[in-house]
């Protein structure tokens, strides 16, 4: 029996078993995306483009208001690529993202957990940070509490308005 040191270092070929994730690329249609970020960068996006074109149609008028239909269909390009993705996490055809144009339909992409592991489309992207999952949370939250605003405010200025005009009488 040969001496064998039992605090060397191992002998056996440990290598990196190559890149297990692939890095999120926003901007493509290859690759894939998971349920997180799917959530965060589409609300985010949304509300990005949301903001910079109410300014532009603000700040240019008439100009504006083309720049921000532009930037209406850049935001839907950059949707259909981010939906691509996400059906390239669960195993699925781009073509599936069309799902996107039928309502309530859509919410597939919000619900169905992406596969395990490696599939067709390549390596699962790394983990989600904090700031991720902090982002697909939040991100929603604040999209539906501007829409609860825009509904109540003008409603609640109405009761008050009417209810001023009640005590006058």
């Amino acid at each position: 029996m040969a001496n064998v040191n039992p605090y060397q270092a191992p002998a056996a070929a440990v290598a990196d078993a190559g890149d297990s994730t692939q890095p999120v690329r926003v901007f493509s249609v290859s690759g894939r995306i998971g349920r997180a970020r799917y959530i965060a960068y589409s609300v985010g996006f949304y509300l990005l483009f949301g903001f910079v074109g109410g300014v532009l149609a603000v700040v240019f008028g008439q100009v504006g208001t083309a720049v921000t239909l532009l930037a209406w269909i850049a935001l839907a390009v950059v949707g259909f690529m981010l939906t691509i993705q996400r059906c390239h996490d669960f195993n699925a055809s781009g073509w599936l993202s069309l799902l996107v144009l039928v309502p309530l339909a859509n919410l597939i992409f919000l619900f169905i957990p992406g596969s395990d592991g490696p599939n067709r489309f390549g390596a699962p992207t790394p983990p989600n940070t904090a700031g991720v999952l902090i982002a697909a949370w939040l991100l929603p939250a604040l999209f539906v509490a501007g829409i609860v605003a825009a509904v109540a405010i003008p409603a609640y200025q109405d009761y008050a308005t009417r209810a001023g005009q009640a005590r006058q009488r």
